[in-house]
């Protein structure tokens, strides 16, 4: 390798365009600043692990690690700009024709960027969030510059058929894990089942037939569902007026009640209860079976479709030119 008299590098006997001794100068000096602040990036990480980690739950952990990546990020980027452009108006071209560029060929890259920012920003939802984004039903296990992660769950019967299928049919893990460009935001609505108010108003459906007691089934289901919220119905109280106080929230009821609904063949009776937005299979459960069972005692049955035939038309047979009845 040599260096000619227009400090052009040359290497092999070969001129290389565009290479001086300059830029290979500024190339080193870029290559050494990145490897610094990885080295940096790794030691504040491992620092944080052992001074933090002990006592701090997954949300401080989490923005400590973001912080991290946002500072070390920040420092690169201007390290950068330092080494390349020292002449400001070299650095304002260099500036147009990049932010150029990525408009034109980085759209989805830099919107996601931008979707992350607004995240951050806007407290959409944050790490452990349970949330539905791009179609995915889940709880938040990380967020990036460009992908949000999330831990899939199934989906209620009522919605089984919703893109993609799903085998669970409830709310809980399926064990798949699934990544989100941040840009959704922009596009779609995102569902966040715990980040203001992490209760969720549940309802169970009990068909009985009209003959049937239905003062004593309305208090087997008003019974089960006191029973297993008791403890739920202040702290949901508190977090309604939380909400009415920070948004333009109708006053609504946290208590358990029965609805009735008139149908061709029985009576619905639907209870709705407050219950918390996670562990809603567990809670559903424990209420049917104390409901079928208490149903069992009390000799009430649950109503299905049936069909009465009242009767049959004339039944006529020919037989040659004879009629046979």
């Amino acid at each position: 390798m040599a260096v000619q008299g227009g400090a052009s590098l040359e290497l092999f006997g070969i001129t290389l365009v565009g290479v001086n001794a300059e830029n290979g100068q500024k190339l080193l000096y870029s290559l050494t600043l990145a490897l610094v602040v990885w080295l940096l990036r790794r030691g504040l990480h491992a620092l944080s692990r052992r001074g933090l980690w002990g006592g701090a739950d997954e949300q401080t952990r989490f923005w400590v690690r973001q912080a991290i990546s946002l500072g070390t990020t920040l420092l690169l980027v201007l390290g950068l700009l330092s080494v390349w452009f020292d002449d400001p108006t070299r650095l304002a071209t260099a500036l147009g024709l990049v932010t150029a560029g990525l408009a034109f060929a980085l759209q989805r890259v830099v919107t996601a960027v931008a979707g992350y920012f607004v995240i951050l920003r806007g407290s959409n939802f944050t790490v452990g969030d349970r949330i539905t984004m791009g179609g995915v039903r889940g709880d938040v296990i990380g967020l990036g510059f460009i992908q949000t992660t999330i831990m899939e769950m199934g989906q209620p019967p009522a919605v089984q058929g919703a893109d993609p299928p799903m085998w669970v049919r409830s709310r809980q893990y399926t064990g798949r894990v699934v990544t989100v460009t941040n840009d959704k935001i922009f596009d779609e609505p995102i569902y966040n089942y715990s980040r203001d108010f992490p209760y969720l108003w549940e309802e169970i459906a009990l068909p009985i037939a009209y003959a049937a007691d239905r003062d004593r089934a309305e208090r087997i289901l008003l019974d089960a569902a006191e029973r297993h919220t008791a403890g739920l119905r202040e702290p949901s109280r508190d977090a309604l007026a939380a909400m009415q106080r920070r948004y333009f929230v109708q006053a609504t009821s946290t208590e358990p009640k029965v609805y009735y609904r008139m149908t061709d063949n029985w009576l619905e009776l639907t209870v709705r209860f407050v219950t918390e937005a996670r562990g809603v299979r567990d809670v559903k459960d424990a209420m049917g079976r104390e409901i079928l069972r208490e149903l069992d005692a009390a000799g009430i049955g649950i109503a299905s479709a049936t069909f009465e035939i009242v009767g049959f038309p004339p039944l006529r047979i020919q037989d040659g030119g004879k009629r046979v009845r």
